[in-house]
């Protein structure tokens, strides 16, 4: 079948690609490389299809009205880029990252493909728009004057340009082979295992794939409701996966984890499901961003922990609970985060939270908590913990939303009541970066938790890199109390540079015990908080306060996004995939690898060099350094 043939047949419905594919993951590299192989009459492999009846496909973008449709299973990404760039557009099933496939241009010169860089390419005749070249009407005819004035009517350059220009648009009659999968006996149990074999070295489908797979075969339009209600949440600050979504609604309408649950539970069920999560979960986000200050995903506790608290308002019939039923509840969020109660075998752990939760309500789960861990006693030791992925980052952050925290430069208290452009608040380290790394401290030391507190951005950046020993009595003087109000140690002798590791230590133990308190009440159902907090306006690592590696990672990311490279998740704790032992926490985690479900995982630790050896021997690709990530990433360009 001819290259222009499947493009129309993308087009009329006929190719389309089923719902349990991920989207596209492909690189600009990757597509450069395959119009060079086309180009060149290089092998670039071909096309599966599963030919099954339209009616009742389970196909994204839409399918043919009658007849059957070839559902891709293998060439899924070849197919995009060669539509995208073909049709300069993206087809009407993508998923994924357009600025991969737009703007390839091609130089008639040394017969190269670049993407379109304006001051190397704008004016210059020799660089070609590939998609616009394949749209026009007049195809190659069109660049026959420019040509002509190119080769400087140089009759056999201009001869040679014409042919090169003639092989370009060729690539639209390439012909590619299609190997079909029919009969009755392929179901979509037996077309997913055949997915899953053909594409060894690329996307694997996940449990949760598979279940969504399964749903979209009777409700076509399941992934785009999924996708739609993530997206609500997304614009609120909170970034959640499908998968996880798919684990709420199994929670609410079945009761139990393991998707296999969700096979005969019947349509309308599930769209009744997918209602009530998005009700249930935008409800707890509301209670946890007022009650608890945490109000973005940097600082959410467990993502996890959502599930059982969806099963429980569902089992309390669609309402929330009493004050004293949330604040136990939301006591129970907060140690599974800082407990790391879903780090490792999720699946499990949600089993025996959601039968806890059935039978015994919070109490249920607080006892279960406890069996499990002993007590749920913060000790200062559990506030060793250093950058902002630690499980006590988000704790620190919740005690200063709720505990009347006050800023070091105005005195006021660090609430959502703050107005203007400086207001939001920015991570500050107490002691100085620059003045702690001058002493040679580590830094993991340097970037303790114990050494953050947050403040406005304004006075953060009037601090800047002042001796705590200096600016420290200041706001004592100022604002009497400020330093108490974040837990600051009120012994002066502390404050100087000589004394951090003491400084540390103290600070510690105020923040063990200002935690302690804080769970305590909430656990005995009593108040959170001195003032009513409503809904704030997160925090972040000030410009001047930032790591060179944070702004390094940042650039780096931002890069590799517009190659069609994968979002990371941030500050994220990585687990033994079959123990749920902790590795470590990584500033960057790649979980499905660079490009999704391609590749091993990919984790950027930089506080821990000696959890290279023991997270790199689970199969993870480990980086110490921002720069080594990036060769990384350039090497594999190069390789694509």
């Amino acid at each position: 079948m001819k290259v222009d043939q499947v493009l129309n047949f993308i087009d009329s419905g006929d190719i389309a690609l089923p719902e349990f594919q991920r989207g596209y993951v492909w690189n600009r590299e990757q597509v450069r490389g395959l119009f060079t192989s086309l180009y060149r009459g290089y092998p670039v492999g071909g096309f599966m299809t599963w030919n099954t009846p339209a009616e009742g496909a389970a196909a994204r973008g839409g399918v043919s009205t009658d007849g059957t449709v070839k559902l891709l299973l293998d060439g899924q990404q070849r197919a995009t880029s060669l539509y995208g760039v073909l049709r300069g557009r993206a087809p009407k099933f993508f998923e994924g990252n357009a600025q991969a496939f737009t703007g390839l241009f091609f130089n008639v010169l040394d017969e190269t493909f670049e993407f379109y860089a304006p001051a190397k390419m704008k004016n210059d005749p020799s660089w070609i728009d590939v998609s616009a070249l394949m749209q026009g009407s007049a195809g190659v005819g069109s660049l026959i004057q420019p040509m002509m004035q190119l080769a400087e009517h140089d009759n056999e350059r201009f001869a040679t340009y014409l042919e090169r220009l003639n092989n370009l648009a060729s690539i639209a009659r390439r012909e590619m082979h299609v190997e079909e999968v029919v009969g009755p006996d392929k179901t979509i149990d037996v077309v997913v295992d055949i997915f899953n074999r053909v594409n060894s070295g690329g996307t694997k489908l996940s449990k949760g794939d598979l279940a969504l797979a399964k749903v979209c075969a009777a409700w076509p339009e399941a992934r785009q409701q999924f996708n739609d209600t993530l997206e609500v949440w997304k614009q609120a600050g909170f970034h959640f996966k499908l998968d996880w979504l798919l684990r709420v609604v199994n929670g609410v309408v079945t009761g139990k984890a393991p998707f296999t649950a969700l096979a005969n539970v019947p349509v309308p069920e599930i769209k009744r499901g997918l209602k009530l999560a998005q009700q249930y979960i935008s409800a707890w986000l509301d209670v946890i961003a007022g009650r608890l200050g945490l109000d973005h995903d940097r600082v959410l506790f467990s993502k996890f922990a959502l599930v059982i608290m969806a099963r429980h308002m569902h089992n309390e019939g669609g309402r929330l609970p009493d004050t004293a039923g949330q604040n136990k509840m939301l006591a129970w969020f907060a140690h599974t985060g800082m407990w790391g109660r879903f780090a490792g075998s999720t699946e499990s752990v949600l089993a025996q939270d959601l039968e806890a939760v059935d039978a015994r309500g919070v109490d249920g789960l607080l006892d279960l908590m406890r069996q499990s861990r002993g007590d749920l006693v913060v000790r200062e030791s559990d506030f060793a913990g250093s950058t902002l992925g630690s499980r006590f980052y988000p704790t620190l952050y919740m005690l200063t939303r709720t505990q009347a925290a006050r800023d070091f430069g105005t005195g006021g208290v660090l609430s959502a009541s703050l107005l203007g452009r400086l207001s939001s608040l920015d991570v500050h380290h107490i002691f100085p970066k620059a003045k702690l790394y001058g002493r040679e401290f580590e830094r993991a030391d340097v970037n303790a938790v114990a050494n953050f507190c947050f403040l406005t951005k304004e006075t953060n950046i009037r601090i800047s890199a002042s001796d705590p020993d200096v600016y420290l009595p200041n706001i004592e003087a100022d604002h009497p109390g400020a330093l108490n109000s974040q837990w600051v140690p009120s012994d002066r002798s502390l404050w100087n540079l000589d004394r951090f590791a003491d400084f540390l230590a103290s600070r510690r133990e105020l923040l063990a015990a200002a935690a302690n308190t804080v769970l305590g009440q909430l656990e005995a159902g009593g108040a959170t908080s001195t003032s009513d907090l409503g809904r704030g306006q997160g925090a972040n690592l000030a410009e001047g306060e930032a790591e060179p590696e944070a702004a390094q990672l940042r650039e780096l990311v931002a890069w590799m996004l517009s190659e069609g490279y994968s979002e990371p998740e941030y500050d994220v704790e990585v687990a033994d995939p079959v123990t749920g032992e902790q590795l470590c926490t990584a500033e960057a985690f790649w979980a499905n690898g660079l490009q999704e479900g391609i590749g091993s995982p990919v984790v950027l630790e930089l506080d821990e060099a000696s959890a290279e050896d023991r997270v790199a021997s689970r199969g993870y690709h480990v980086f110490n350094t921002v720069e080594a990530l990036r060769k990384y990433v350039r090497h594999e360009l190069s390789q694509a």
